[in-house]
């Protein structure tokens, strides 16, 4: 997340040079594909142009009609713009201060998890917080923390008993378990649909997915029932077909209009 393509897809390609001449290895033999800010055949004309292998799309296979992801889910990711994405504090590695990407726009998930993880970091427990964060948490919660954290540590106790032992008489701990669950159960209420709690939807997504938004706009493929796999990559690859023609023909001197390097989504049979 948050990481650059082009400069990666760079290092990773000489790496591979180094590599081959060091060992003699068939430098052809090591295939590197890119992945990563994958939505629109632009996007897949230059992963080629640069000399991937192979593209894997991310973000836009979560609204496709296969991923699983509930509808209302699906319904916000193709409402997104390319800015409708924040950062919050992954749930595996909350203690750490990973974040991964997540949708911002329709929901209130990245803003209260990142408000968690603060007061985390604060080293406070839920105990010697003020009544105005305690209120605040118990409201993100749904419940009482102490509710929260019994349903906490029963999971934890079998998955991880020193954790859990730990937690019993560390407050900040406790705090942090708890935490981690609300970030786990917000992924788990967006695949699920639940409609009490599309403000705390967690829905992994980039920039990528509002750039697919605004190429499929007005299109086949701009409601959600439309989007299958199947559509989606053949219309990306057809249209960075087209793309890198119209520059191959531009390359060779032929006047080529700007019009020729756009392309717009159509049904396959």
């Amino acid at each position: 997340d948050n990481r650059s393509a082009a400069p990666l897809f760079s290092s990773l390609s000489l790496a591979r040079d180094r590599v081959a001449a060091e060992t003699g290895i068939d430098a052809n033999a090591i295939r590197i594909g890119l992945g990563g800010g994958i939505a629109t055949p632009h996007g897949v004309a230059a992963a080629f142009q640069m000399g991937a292998a192979y593209v894997l799309t991310g973000s836009i296979n979560q609204a496709a009609v296969e991923s699983g992801l509930s509808e209302p889910a699906r319904q916000l990711l193709a409402k997104a713009g390319p800015a409708d994405i924040g950062m919050a504090p992954a749930a595996d590695m909350f203690e750490q201060g990973v974040e991964v990407q997540v949708l911002k726009r329709g929901t209130l998930f990245a803003m209260r998890a990142r408000k968690l993880h603060a007061l985390y970091k604060s080293g406070m427990s839920f105990e010697t917080m003020d009544q105005k964060d305690r209120d605040w948490l118990e409201g993100v919660l749904g419940e009482s923390f102490q509710s929260a954290w019994e349903q906490t540590r029963t999971f934890i106790t079998e998955s991880n008993p020193k954790e859990a032992a730990r937690a019993e008489t560390d407050g900040n701990k406790r705090l942090a378990l708890v935490a981690r669950r609300y970030l786990f159960m917000g992924a788990q209420w967006a695949r699920d649909g639940a409609p009490d709690r599309v403000s705390d939807y967690q829905i992994w997504c980039g920039p990528a997915q509002g750039a697919f938004n605004e190429w499929v706009a007005g299109t086949f493929l701009e409601p959600i029932e439309n989007r299958t796999i199947r559509q989606i990559a053949l219309n990306l690859m057809e249209g960075a077909t087209r793309l890198t023609r119209a520059g191959q023909m531009r390359a060779c001197g032929i006047g080529v209009p700007p019009s020729a390097f756009s392309y717009t989504p159509r049904k396959f049979l």
